[in-house]
This record gives C-alpha cells, structure tokens and sequence, in this order.
C-alpha cells in the first residue's frame, strides 16, 4: 500500500512537472557531451543571467495569472540602466542610482496601469506602444552610451554574498515574496480569481482595478531594478542596446514554467524551473558550438514543446488526485460564483 501510494505520489508529480524532468534529462545530456556546463564558474554565469531575468519574471508571472501583459519591460529595463548609469557617471551616490532606476521603472508601471485599469485599454497594445515609447526616453536620456561607475555600484551586478552573486540574492527573495503572496495571502487569490474571471471577481467583492494597478507598478519596479543590475554587470549603458528583445525571453520564461497566458494559473516553482530550463539551454548549446541564430529557434521550439507537453499531461493529471482530495478540486470559478451572495425573493 505505501509502495503504492509513493509509486502514484513520484508520477503524479513527475506529470505535473514535465519541465523540470526535461532540464535534469537536458542538463545531464549537455554535460556528458560537453564535461563543462555543470563546473563552477558556468554555473554562476548561467544563475547570474537567470537572476535578471527572474527579477522581471516573478512580477511579470503574477500579471498574466491575473489576466494581463507586461510588454515593456525590456525598455523599461534600459530607461532604469541608464538612469541608475547616467547618475553614476556624474559621481552619484550608487544606493541613489538603484532607487532612482527603480522609480523611473514605477512610472512606467504607473502609465501602464493608469492606461489599462482607468480607461480600459487592451493591456497588450498598451504595453507594446509603451515598449516603443519608453525606449525612445531611454535613448534622449543618454544618446551616448555612458561608461565605468566605480566599485560601490560594480557589486550590485558581480558582487557575492556568502559566495552567492547579489543579484541571486535578489532574485531568490523575490521568489519567495512572490510565493508567499500568491499563497498565503487573500490578495494573492485574488490573482488568480481575477484571471478566471473578471465579473465573478468583481461581483464577489474584490477590487479589479486595484490589484492589476499594484502589479504593473511591481513590474515596472522590478524591471527598474533588473537594469540598474544589468549596468552594474557590464559597467556600460548602451541605451539602444539595453533589454533588446528582453520581453520575449521573460514571457517565454514564464510560459515555460506553466504560467497560463490565459490567466488563472500558475506558480513561482514553475517560474523558477522555466529560467533555469531556458538558461541551460542557452549555455548548453553555446558550450556546444551552437551559433545564436540557432539558439533563438532551439528556444522557440522549446517554448512550444513544453507548451505541447502541459496541454497533454493535464488530462490526465486527475487520475493521480486522491479519492477523498476529488470533492475539493473545484474549478476556481465555480468557487466564486459559489461565494456570491444570494439575491432575497422580490
């Protein structure tokens, strides 16, 4: 009976978690191949990229459970760079320079929001124009690209602590704030109802306009954050060059990871597996001789694939729930509709 029940727990979870058995099958492939991926200063390599892009991803993964879209973050990202680089530059104070990285970050994420929430524009085409807007401000900020900041600021992007970079350090704690808040917190259910369904959500007392509004501030911070990380890393601004593209590889990090582009799903494990797969996979095909052009396809497949792979484990993910746990597994829409107050007899 225990043999059974452990045998059913490992493949319910294995069913769950397709992605995570890929990258331990890819990463133990690209090592036998190469001898090199798993050695030290790869590895901190690999986790220093994954770190910004997890920055970014964790606000960005908690606004598509919700129903919207962050498009802007790569330019946000280079408007924070070069902000927190400019200040530096002009021998600034490097806690001055972060904070005002992020600052700029949260207007952008304010806009956002204000434009989405207030007027009720399309989050995508709003994000997008933002995209296009907010880089444009980045390069009259800084035509030029601006360059060496001093070492104060330098240890925010390779600095360690405890032998582990700065900007993982970041990156965990926003994991694990995130987490906490989707999980054990009323707000953070509220996420995901809202990304179920909007009216049922509205009806059943939560702010709708609120909740999405704090999130893009979130990200807009984050990405901030993420760019004055990244300038610190190359002690270089580029403006025009900054978080290029940047967008894609957070959006297809977060679908990697589960997070539905549909709302309503998702989770910070998922995420953290999606930045670590899309960052082996990377590396890996770099150690392998693997020219970018390459890379770019190899992640497009993957992102399919794993997309491909989640659609056709998830019908039959409920053969593995336990019999007295079937009661409670009850869509998260019906659960609102179910908590609505009944209407008395006229």
């Amino acid at each position: 009976m225990n043999q059974l029940g452990t045998y059913q727990r490992v493949t319910k979870f294995l069913i769950e978690n397709p992605l995570l058995v890929l990258l331990i099958v890819m990463v133990g492939a690209i090592q036998i191949a190469t001898g090199s991926q798993l050695t030290w200063m790869n590895l901190r390599g690999i986790f220093l990229d994954g770190a910004i892009i997890a920055i970014v991803a964790v606000p960005c993964a908690m606004l598509i459970i919700a129903g919207y879209i962050d498009l802007s973050v790569g330019s946000t990202l280079a408007l924070g760079g070069v902000v927190a680089g400019k200040i530096m530059a002009g021998g600034g104070n490097a806690g001055v320079a972060i904070l005002a990285a992020v600052a700029v970050g949260v207007v952008v994420g304010f806009v956002n929001a204000i434009v989405t929430t207030r007027f009720g524009l399309s989050a995508f085409i709003t994000t997008l124009g933002m995209l296009t807007a907010v880089r444009g401000v980045a390069q009259l900020v800084s035509p030029l690209p601006v360059n060496t900041f001093g070492s104060a600021f330098g240890f925010l992007g390779v600095g360690n602590i405890a032998g582990i970079p700065v900007a993982v350090w970041i990156a965990g704690l926003c994991l694990v704030a995130a987490a906490v808040f989707l999980t054990l917190t009323p707000s953070g259910r509220h996420v995901y109802a809202l990304g179920v369904n909007k009216e049922a959500a509205y009806l059943s007392g939560i702010n709708i306009k609120r909740l999405p509004f704090v999130l893009y501030m979130f990200s807009g911070g984050a990405a901030g954050l993420a760019g004055a990380v990244t300038v610190a890393r190359l002690n270089s601004a580029p403006a025009g060059q900054l978080g290029i593209g940047f967008e894609l590889t957070v959006l297809t990090a977060v679908l990697l990871g589960g997070v539905a582009l549909t709302g309503g799903e998702g989770n910070m494990f998922g995420v953290i597996v999606g930045v670590l797969f899309l960052g082996f996979l990377n590396n890996g095909l770099t150690l392998l001789g693997v020219t970018t052009f390459w890379q770019n396809v190899a992640s497009g497949i993957a992102l399919i694939a794993a997309i491909g792979i989640a659609a056709l484990t998830s019908g039959v993910r409920h053969k593995f729930v336990r019999p007295d746990k079937q009661v409670a597994a009850v869509p998260p829409q019906n659960e609102l509709v179910a908590a609505l107050p009944t209407m008395p007899p006229q």
